[in-house]
């Protein structure tokens, strides 16, 4: 069992994989920033009616398993479903709307925890200086940067290290829907433990790297 040797004989497939592994999942932690970190600021921030229900739902959607949404996504975009005249179905777009899917909750709910607390103090504080409420927003993001930085990368790991919800949109196809996780899967079944530990590794290797540059410079700017 040579896990080098099976990195090198399959080097130029590998990196495809791991392109995509990264595209994909980088693209679904991008849009789910863009949409929980405003939904997690105003539900930390405000208080309204309705709002212990829909935490309740957030953090309920926090714990979706991933074949479950896997099964939604499928279930809208195939051919018999209300989107799937689009024909998304089995590329790597529909992975990163499943993913989308999974993550969006976590950050939603992570970032609305972290600013719940002192945070609210910070916002009204802002407002009384005369800030507008867009500016207070930001003053608080500002302040919580820590915290919502570890809830992007939290939102991130889950999407990367994700399968199930992946492998049922996007059917694992070689050299287009074909990612890490699945890679895994397939090469475990098929008994090629060797290059099953070597796809691990390199897994692992990157959701360090990631996380590492990600931390400097977090740290860099927590100096500035």
């Amino acid at each position: 069992m040579d896990i080098w040797q099976s990195i090198v004989d399959y080097k130029e497939e590998i990196l495809t994989i791991v392109r995509l592994s990264l595209i994909v999942s980088g693209t679904a932690t991008l849009f789910s920033t863009l949409i929980g970190l405003p939904l997690g600021t105003i539900i930390g921030l405000k208080d309204f009616l309705g709002k212990k229900l829909i935490l309740r739902i957030v953090y309920t959607l926090m714990a979706l398993p991933p074949v479950l949404a896997g099964l939604i996504v499928y279930l809208i975009f195939s051919r018999s479903g209300p989107l799937g005249n689009l024909e998304l179905l089995f590329t790597p777009t529909i992975m990163v709307i499943a993913q989308t899917l999974l993550v969006t909750p976590i950050i939603t709910g992570l970032v609305a925890a972290s600013i719940a607390g002192k945070e609210g103090i910070i916002y009204d504080h802002a407002l009384s200086l005369g800030a507008n409420q867009m500016q207070a927003y930001f003053t608080v993001i500002k302040e919580a940067r820590t915290n919502i930085i570890a809830s992007i990368m939290t939102g991130f790991g889950r999407a990367f290290a994700e399968v199930g919800a992946v492998m049922l949109v996007g059917g694992n196809i070689r050299y287009t829907t074909r990612v890490l996780t699945t890679s895994i899967v397939m090469e475990t079944r098929q008994g090629n433990f060797a290059m099953g530990i070597a796809l691990g590794l390199i897994l692992l290797i990157i959701s360090f790297a990631v996380s590492t540059l990600v931390l400097m410079n977090n740290d860099q700017f927590s100096k500035t």
